[in-house]
């Protein structure tokens, strides 16, 4: 093994890497409570012994008791400061168990523990000093000890901060002679419906590992065997050398421990699926133990020997699982937008949709609002929106106000569903109860954050964003929960969703609406646009997409509200000349009139090239609605 590098030990595979180092230490009786990573100081012999074990198991690959071992995870146990020691002390015994065995040895790192959103430069550049920290240490150990054969930077779930780390490793490894560089392996976390915290899909995030210098990349920890599988193999098109290590499925309590429930046979049989595929590496991560390794190693003795044998390579770029081919048969069952009910039957046509933004007032009384439906139904509007929240502003349930207009007024009504107020079984439960009420057409988005609304101390959830969220309603739309478990029958959601043609950083919209429309949004409906050249270089990027696109109006009522939203609104952009026509307009009605001629406008600009119009009246005037769309569209 002297002669290869770790990385043409991995090209060449399969290569077998042990198990979970924190469950053993955790049966061993550590605590969670404890700082894991400074048993290597305290207890030595203890994670010797586990090393052992998991290379009698049949394990090639260890990896370091250091995953938590940054200042900014030593902090809660007040270690901070023995971050070299630590490090160090980890990776002795790791190379000191290694070396009698020839194994190779990867120092482990694990994310910061620190939410990246909305962090500022010098924030990010504080935790990327702390993986500068840790990699120094593990990088030029105290002699004789060598550093590591690689680093495994793992576990991470946010693509930005892996970058951060990714970076770090990259700029430190570069110094040193080639002979002597450890590889770098960049393994992610993904959540329940394939996607990084990021929203990202496997793909995108194999493509960026690619470009951003990783050595190989690979998928740990997630919910079990299955998830891992799946995204790994979707991760195959990029060519670079790919280590899975799922956990042993979700952990459950059992008398006051938790246990994890993925035999080592049901690993077995993934590790072997995994091999076929084309994956080098293979191991476990949380809730394995050596048991779980020793069942894995036949499978790889068993790949090993078959590719010594001339077993054809046609299996081995493999990119989908069965569990994928599932999927697109599923896809095949999904209601078309035409069986979408009145609206999704309207839209699937060409017809031009007319949707007319109405909220809950603040307080108990919906008469006013379901009045104004009203009006609006008699003036030819085709469907109610109505927000969930807006601002971040506490307000009656909207699914009420839809409920009601259904009800009582006879229009389809399309209902904001937000991700900031609801958990992730909160939100199953709610669009699961709105589907049984007959709310069928839905928008999703993130939602604004509390602190812009009347309560900024509230607590925001966000255990998904939108592009989660999507997904997560496809899954119901295919008769299935976000765990995979049938419903029974499946869901019948319209789904549409929000973009905002004027945003600044213009290529990440149309990055994230893509994400979005792969996940299963329908319509797109746009933020106010008052320049028709910024909604045609919008739907110049995203004419390949299959979706139907409304445009936002939304109608000027004074020259202070224009300066509002141009300056204090994200995603919003009124021109110039348009601002001056409101300032010129003065105050008052006439300010109002002026703000229609304009929304009429930039309708009859662009009418033709979009599938309908979201209309959304100031102050709750609604007839303004009306007044727009007269002679226009209707």
């Amino acid at each position: 093994m002297s002669q290869l590098t770790f990385l043409d030990a991995l090209r060449k595979g399969p290569l077998l890497f042990d198990g979970a180092m924190g469950t053993m230490l955790y049966e061993r009786g550590i605590l969670y409570t404890q700082s894991f990573d400074a048993v290597s100081l305290t207890r030595p012999e203890l994670v010797r012994s586990i090393h052992q074990e998991y290379l009698r198991a049949g394990a090639q690959a260890l990896l370091t008791n250091t995953f938590g071992a940054n200042r900014f995870r030593l902090a809660s146990h007040q270690l901070e400061g023995e971050v070299r020691a630590i490090n160090q002390a980890g990776l002795r015994i790791a190379r000191e168990v290694a070396a009698p065995h020839k194994a190779w040895v990867g120092a482990s790192i694990g994310p910061s523990g620190v939410l990246l959103r909305s962090l500022g430069a010098s924030e990010l550049n504080r935790i990327g000093d702390a993986f500068t920290e840790q990699i120094e240490a593990l990088l030029w150990p105290e002699p004789p000890l060598a550093p590591p054969d690689f680093f495994m930077l793992e576990t991470f779930r946010q693509m930005g901060e892996l970058r951060i780390a990714l970076e770090r490793a990259r700029k430190l490894i570069e110094g040193l002679g080639s002979e002597k560089r450890p590889a770098v392996v960049a393994s992610l976390s993904f959540d329940g419906f394939g996607t990084t915290a990021d929203g990202l899909e496997p793909e995108e995030v194999a493509r960026r590992l690619l470009d951003w210098g990783a050595d190989a990349i690979g998928v740990n920890c997630a919910d079990g065997p299955a998830g891992v599988y799946e995204s790994a193999c979707r991760m195959l098109e990029v060519g670079l050398p790919i280590v899975a290590r799922p956990n042993a499925g979700l952990p459950r309590r059992v008398e006051g421990r938790l246990a994890y429930m993925a035999t080592p046979e049901y690993f077995q049989l993934y590790a072997r699926r995994l091999l076929k595929a084309g994956i080098l590496g293979v191991g476990g991560c949380c809730g394995t133990t050596p048991d779980h390794i020793r069942q894995m190693a036949a499978s790889v003795r068993m790949r090993a020997a078959s590719v010594e044998e001339g077993e054809g390579e046609s299996m081995a770029h493999e990119k989908r699982s069965f569990f994928m081919a599932k999927v697109e048969e599923e896809k095949e069952k999904v209601i078309p937008l035409s069986e979408k009910g009145e609206l999704g039957a309207k839209l699937a046509r060409g017809d031009f949709i007319v949707s007319v933004e109405v909220n809950p007032p603040p307080g108990l009384f919906l008469e006013k609002a379901i009045q104004a439906a009203r009006m609006l139904r008699d003036g030819g509007v085709d469907a109610i929106n109505v927000a969930d929240g807006a601002r971040a502003s506490a307000r009656m349930g909207n699914f009420v106000l839809c409920l009601r207009i259904q009800e009582q007024v006879g229009l389809p009504t399309l209902m904001h569903v937000t991700t900031r107020d609801r958990n992730l079984l909160g939100l199953v439960a709610h669009l699961l109860a709105c589907h049984e009420l007959g709310l069928h057409n839905l928008v999703i988005i993130t939602g604004d954050p509390p602190k812009m609304g009347d309560f900024p101390d509230a607590t925001p959830v966000y255990d998904l964003d939108s592009i989660g969220l999507l997904r997560l309603v496809s899954h119901l739309n295919r008769g299935f929960d976000p765990g995979g478990k049938p419903l029974g029958g499946a869901t019948r959601f319209l789904c549409a969703t929000g973009a905002e043609p004027a945003a600044q950083d213009f290529e990440r919209e149309i990055r994230r609406l893509r994400l979005k429309v792969e996940a299963g949004a329908e319509v797109v409906m746009t933020q106010p646009v008052y320049d028709p050249a910024v909604l045609d270089r919008f739907l110049r990027e995203i004419s390949d997409l299959p979706v139907k696109v409304l445009v936002g109006i939304l109608p000027l009522a004074s020259y202070k509200n224009a300066e509002f939203l141009h300056n204090e609104v994200p995603g919003m952009s009124v021109p110039f000349e348009i601002r001056e026509r409101m300032r010129k307009a003065g105050s008052g009605e006439a300010a109002r009139k002026e703000g229609v001629r304009i929304a009429r406008e930039m309708l009859d600009a662009v009418k033709s090239r979009v599938h309908g119009v979201y209309i959304m009246p100031p102050l709750g005037r609604y007839e303004l609605a009306l007044q727009v769309i007269d002679g226009i569209v209707r």
